[in-house]
């Protein structure tokens, strides 16, 4: 059984990114600028993975796929980042992305697969999806992820607040990237 793994795992604190970008048209995608709270998170997740398949459109890569049981395994991993008050890939028990993700049964039994996650946060409007977009196109690691041709699906977890404590104004978001044979 052969299998295969991205250790593009990165992180980014958006709250330190400020530079524009014009990878991304926030205008194509409704909710862009979408506040985040617990009333908007269905919209921030849809402008997510528009700006995102936006992205890989024009560097000629297919669309990414919502998957159900990556998008389960990401928004426990923001939810727990947010109510825990820690920023990582690892959960609190050290559970890595790659043990969250194969728990869901995302990976068919002997399969070979790629997976891979971004993580990020942001206070106020760097906590909007075009924001969190935007940082992690200017990341060279979060970049790959989102630019790799090994991956078709992703699941997107975005919890309302921030890991800072005392800092609820903002959101937490990860994707979980994956394929599998």
């Amino acid at each position: 059984m052969r299998r295969l793994r991205t250790s593009l795992l990165a992180i980014v604190v958006v709250a330190l990114c400020a530079a524009p970008a014009a990878a991304a048209r926030p205008g194509a995608c409704a909710s862009a600028h979408v506040a985040v709270s617990a009333a908007t998170l269905h919209r921030a997740q849809a402008a997510t993975l528009c700006l995102l398949n936006q992205i890989r459109a024009q560097a000629g890569l297919r669309p990414l796929r919502l998957d159900g049981r990556l998008s389960g395994a990401a928004r426990g991993h923001s939810r727990e980042m947010v109510r825990r008050h820690y920023f990582a890939h690892d959960s609190a028990h050290g559970t890595s992305p790659f043990a969250r993700m194969l728990a869901t049964h995302y990976v068919p039994r002997n399969s070979s697969w790629w997976l891979g996650e971004n993580i990020a946060w942001g206070s106020s409007t760097l906590g909007q999806p075009v924001a969190i977009v935007r940082a992690w196109m200017h990341s060279p690691p979060h970049r790959a992820n989102i630019l790799s041709r090994h991956f078709r699906d992703i699941g997107i977890g975005i919890s309302p607040g921030t890991p800072q404590h005392g800092r609820h104004t903002g959101a937490t978001y990860t994707t979980d990237f994956g394929s599998h044979s």
